[in-house]
């Protein structure tokens, strides 16, 4: 395939130089002359282990070469790369610049071309730019339509320095964001991307924000490794040691348990863990900011259903689960009796149903809990989802038990509906649904 690749700094030379080693012929576009003539002499602009035996061998064959001459490049290609650098400015917010900048020579090359044109945008770009900058910029400078004579993607690239080569012949996987209509966009980036890992088709948006939500987890990893480093350190145990143990676990700790979003976590043991690590930090007079900042943010998350909940305007509430998850009877820290303890005291009057809790059978910590912490809870608690359907004008899922989504689709919509853990899916959702998280 012919592709023009926009931007020669570090992703766009991997970028040119992989692809013109798989076969396709590959023009590479940048403003600076230098990186130009260092493309065509067979070298590498930036330092990459591989990189420059992988340029020369392109350039030698014929399928790789680099000009400043945008118009020309579009002209000569089907499918136009957009990896031009998406810096910060000063306050940490987005800079246009670059990519406005090879967006307005694209659409130039739009402008003259007869034939249609793929546009894939390979930069880091915050979610909606697409869709509100580049689409609308495309359009307005080529004098053209969307889906019509050209049509638009997303494809962010998950590249390490230092490993770049790699991680492109090797991705986690390739996502290709972009509208439906656009099929010919979706056909194009399926070729070049042939053989090379598996391919996600999704929306625009959402692959525009997967490479933040990747790199804000990289992040937070790597702190959280650092704290327990220290942490460790300060008690004489070998951190790394206990790091790669920890790693061995790909169910919990690596796997995409936990990794869902919805309400708050409780439980027996991860506050209470939790709370005692940040405590053993504070006598060891150590700084530990991203473990402390984790129970206030599990304390905002109630927080923010209590809001969406008298958001409504509504009064009469049905919750269904109590514990601090389905299939157990444990009470303990779950954040569902901080939401129903709250809801209680702004007024609003509560019913709860829970299957798995059956007063009568509790026995020991649970049965005390309930006695000594929450007594006024019991007066709250129904028999059956039908004794609370009854008058409910809002219900709160708080947890997943079977036949309940069901009988609320039944409804058709004459209760209002907010889903804290994503009972109902993408496409079965009911009238008046809103969700916590999504």
């Amino acid at each position: 395939m012919r592709i023009s690749v926009f931007g020669l700094g570090y992703v766009g030379c991997v970028t040119a130089a992989a692809l013109g080693q798989r076969g396709h012929s590959i023009v590479g576009v940048d403003v600076n002359e230098h990186k130009v003539r260092v493309i065509n002499r067979g070298e590498s602009p930036v330092v990459e282990k591989g990189l420059e035996d992988l340029i020369g061998s392109s350039v030698r064959r014929g399928r790789l070469y680099a000009t400043a001459d945008a118009a020309a490049a579009v002209a000569e290609s089907d499918v136009s790369l957009v990896c031009v650098g998406t810096p910060s400015r000063p306050n940490g917010s987005f800079d246009y610049g670059h990519l406005l900048s090879a967006v307005w020579q694209i659409a130039d090359g739009i402008k003259r071309k007869q034939t249609r044109h793929v546009v894939a945008v390979r930069s880091t770009v915050l979610p909606g730019t697409t869709e509100t900058l580049v689409i609308p910029e495309l359009e307005k400078i080529s004098g053209k339509a969307a889906h019509e004579a050209f049509e638009v993607c997303v494809n962010p690239e998950f590249m390490r320095e230092g490993s770049s080569l790699l991680d492109f012949e090797e991705p986690p996987f390739v996502i290709v964001g972009s509208d439906e209509r656009d099929q010919a966009a979706r056909s194009a980036l399926a070729q070049i991307y042939d053989g090379i890992g598996p391919l996600i088709q999704t929306s625009i948006k959402t692959a525009e924000v997967l490479k933040y939500v990747c790199n804000a987890f990289h992040a937070l990893k790597i702190t959280f490794a650092n704290e327990v480093g220290n942490f460790c350190k300060a008690l004489d145990i070998d951190s790394h040691e206990v790091m790669e143990i920890f790693c061995r676990d790909k169910k919990l700790n690596l796997g995409p348990a936990y990794l869902k979003p919805g309400f708050a976590f409780g439980g027996s043991c991860l506050p209470k863990d939790l709370r005692a690590i940040v405590q053993e930090c504070r006598r060891l007079n150590l700084s530990s900011p991203l473990l402390n900042a984790v129970l206030e943010s599990n304390r905002l998350q109630i927080q923010r259903a209590v809001d969406l909940v008298l958001g409504f305007g509504k009064n009469k509430v049905g919750l269904v689960g109590l514990t601090f998850k389905a299939g157990t009877d444990d009470l303990r820290e779950s954040p569902l009796v901080n939401l129903c303890e709250t809801l209680m005291q702004k007024g609003i009057e509560l019913r709860v149903y829970d299957p798995s809790l059956v007063l009568d059978r509790l026995v020991g910590a649970n049965r005390l809990y309930i006695e000594e912490k929450i007594p006024h809870v019991r007066s709250v608690l129904c028999g059956s989802l039908e004794e609370l359907l009854a008058n409910a004008e809002v219900v709160v899922l708080g947890n997943h038990y079977d036949g309940v989504p069901r009988r609320l689709a039944a409804l058709n919509g004459k209760v209002q509906v907010l889903d804290l853990v994503g009972v109902f899916g993408r496409r079965d959702r009911p009238l008046y649904y809103q969700g916590i998280c999504w």
